[in-house]
């Protein structure tokens, strides 16, 4: 089944008491509108009376999600003017790869459309609520950024909300150049990024070979874990598809749990998967998350954090796993050797601390 953006923290909290889209939406939702109102009332991400709160350092996060805000409505790029330039996938998908690497995507993976992990509804905006989705494009192309480790590790504090803002940012002008490229060789061309997705980025990068979904619900990559951002492009442009990633986390993070016991708000399952709209998986629970936000002033992170493939996990003990699940226990060994709960760094960048 696929998932309706209108039932997003985001495109919940996007909803104004007394429009159309908020009455329609708990018309649909009366059950939701209690929670909804209450978490409407407490101070916003990077806001004062936060406990991270800093006059100084939060509005770098909000000013680059202001950004992301002026540039979202440029994701279809410019008018197609020319006629498509003919050459064979394999040369296209090259050149896509190394364009999407030169600019700082760290992972690039290709796949067909698939329905499966577009959303059915829009939701995030009043201008697109409950606009259907359906895909136009034949493939998709989808890429990750690497979020700074040190940064990450200092969750839930601001350095943490910059790497992650940064990556969202890092993401969108990778995508907009992707598009902008291609539709200057005559082909179509959409950009997905913060705040204008049509798609779930975790089920499409897994599609694409990225990686796993873990217990936390987010995409877990083999070298970088869960310290990437996401980002895609739709295309009609002819391009050579990737295999299925052979990396299935769902067997480590039935033992790790990691994320799961450093959850400040204890939104993440401890309990094995569930069968959830026919797939096995795991669920957090967003309320729970999102509140844990608005109270820290940032976006938390700790679950990113604490994932020990988000930390440096030498190759032969990854391929060990791949090969026998059971080798789980060696990552988990090795991880907790370094750090008994997780990384934690206390320290904020230089430029970032107060003058004494």
């Amino acid at each position: 089944m696929r998932i309706d953006e209108r039932n997003i923290m985001f495109s919940r909290m996007a909803r104004i008491e007394g429009t159309p889209t908020y009455e329609d939406y708990y018309r649909m939702h009366p059950e939701l509108k209690e929670i909804d109102d209450g978490i409407r009332e407490m101070p916003g991400l990077c806001a004062d009376g936060t406990a991270m709160y800093h006059p100084l350092n939060c509005p770098m996060v909000t000013s680059a999600f202001d950004f992301l805000a002026d540039i979202k409505h440029l994701v279809e790029g410019p008018s197609v003017a020319c006629s498509p330039f003919e050459s064979d996938p394999e040369a296209f998908t090259k050149r896509i790869k190394g364009l999407a690497m030169y600019y700082g995507s760290v992972l690039c993976g290709i796949t067909a459309c698939d329905e499966s992990y577009y959303y059915s509804t829009r939701g995030r905006h009043d201008v697109v609520y409950g606009q259907k989705v359906e895909p136009v494009h034949e493939h998709t192309i989808v890429f990750a950024v690497e979020m700074n480790k040190e940064a990450i590790d200092t969750a839930p504090q601001i350095p943490e909300s910059l790497a992650a803002v940064k990556g969202y940012v890092d993401a969108a002008v990778v995508g907009m150049l992707l598009t902008y490229y291609i539709k200057s060789l005559g082909y179509d061309a959409r950009n997905h990024m913060d705040g204008n997705y049509l798609m779930v980025m975790p089920l499409a990068a897994k599609k694409a070979g990225l990686g796993d979904i873990g217990r936390h619900g987010l995409l877990v990559t083999e070298k970088y874990g869960s310290r990437v951002r996401l980002g895609a492009v739709t295309t009609n442009m002819p391009l050579n598809h990737d295999k299925n990633s052979d990396f299935n986390i769902t067997d480590f993070c039935k033992i790790c749990n990691r994320c799961a016991f450093t959850c400040p708000a204890k939104a993440i399952s401890n309990q094995d998967p569930k069968l959830i709209d026919g797939v096995e998986r795991w669920q957090i629970i967003q309320e729970e998350c999102y509140k844990k936000w608005r109270i820290l002033g940032t976006d938390c992170g700790i679950c990113v954090s604490a994932c020990p493939f988000s930390s440096e996990i030498p190759e032969t003990l990854i391929e060990a796993y791949k090969s026998n699940p059971e080798k789980g226990s060696d990552i988990l060994k090795y991880h907790s050797e370094k750090f008994p709960i997780r990384p934690f760094n206390k320290e904020k960048p230089d430029w970032m601390k107060d003058e004494v």
